[in-house]
């Protein structure tokens, strides 16, 4: 991963309120491990949102560790906690490689940042060097395809739209036509966020991903899931109910710079396998970055960068 200057501070900054207060306080002053501090460390990671079943499987991995290891101070347990969180959000493959042609099928209800991130995920593969398209599938919202040619035009990539109230597959499929013919690398489509629990959503994403597979059967579809890491577990159970609906691939977790609830990375790796692929930790253009399991753990505690 392309780690530019700049990629630990603005990950622990976005960060602070989750691990920069209880989860970093808890090993500084008194430095023995006591049973005390499995209770405050269980309790702390429950606020930053890890969930209950997460946070058991965690604290029990620890215990261990720690007994088998004869580790005695806080300071060490905090280094074993920090390979511990990042390698249960490590992911099981390796994301879109540099030179490599994919389609990232963009997810998520309507405010959670979904078409930010769609416009900020442009400008991150084009500074890789990528060529990009930009598919406006969400027919549904009004306003939906103008937002999104405003980043299309921010960006400078090409945008295939129709009209409103249009069928998105259609729409998806003029832009795999045009990512086939002008020989792309990456097709960015958005789709309707329309509530998780809705058939007719499901139904859509179903069919979009037939065209996408029909008409770019060789090139790899990733479904991203956006959602908001300020609403916590509510996050956990939106990627719960689009899981039922798409075969997600991974998580695009925005505003984590305003949000003590970062631990939720955490819980819907554990809970769900499905990996985060970007975080969000800004407002500015170059702020979604892609996921690095070991600098988000080491983050997550308020560890310094090694």
């Amino acid at each position: 991963m392309d780690k530019k200057p700049g990629f630990f501070q603005k990950l622990k900054q976005g960060l602070s309120k989750t691990g920069g207060g209880l989860l970093a306080n808890i090993f500084g002053g008194e430095d023995r491990i006591t049973e005390e501090f499995y209770e405050e460390l269980e309790e702390a990671m429950i606020v930053a949102d890890m969930g209950m079943i997460t946070v058991e499987k965690i604290v029990d991995e620890l215990r261990e560790r720690i007994s088998d290891e004869r580790i005695k101070t806080r300071t060490e347990a905090k280094e074993v906690l920090v390979k511990i969180l990042a390698d249960t959000m490590r992911p099981e493959t390796e994301f879109v490689g540099k030179n490599e042609k994919a389609v990232l099928l963009i997810v998520g209800v309507n405010g959670v940042g979904k078409t930010t991130s769609i416009g900020k995920l442009a400008l991150y593969y084009k500074s890789r060097g990528n060529e990009i398209v930009m598919a406006a599938a969400d027919t549904f919202r009004a306003a939906a395809a103008e937002q999104l040619t405003v980043w299309s035009e921010r960006a400078e990539v090409p945008i295939i739209k129709h009209a409103e109230g249009a069928d998105p597959a259609a729409v998806v499929f003029d832009a795999a036509a045009s990512f086939k013919a002008k020989n792309k690398d990456i097709l960015l489509c958005d789709t309707a966020g329309r509530l998780h629990n809705k058939k007719n959503l499901m139904n859509e994403l179903e069919k979009i991903c037939r065209v996408l597979s029909r008409e770019l059967p060789d090139v790899r579809t990733e479904v991203l899931l956006v959602i908001d890491a300020t609403t916590g577990q509510n996050a956990l159970m939106q990627a719960k109910a689009f899981k039922e609906a798409a075969n997600l691939t991974g998580i695009i977790l925005t505003k984590l710079d305003g949000t003590a609830k970062g631990g939720v990375a955490v819980a819907v790796k554990e809970e769900l396998q499905i990996p985060v692929r970007f975080v969000g930790v800004g407002e500015g253009i170059d702020d979604l970055l892609e996921f690095d399991p070991d600098a988000f753990a080491s983050a997550l505690l308020g560890k310094d960068k090694e």
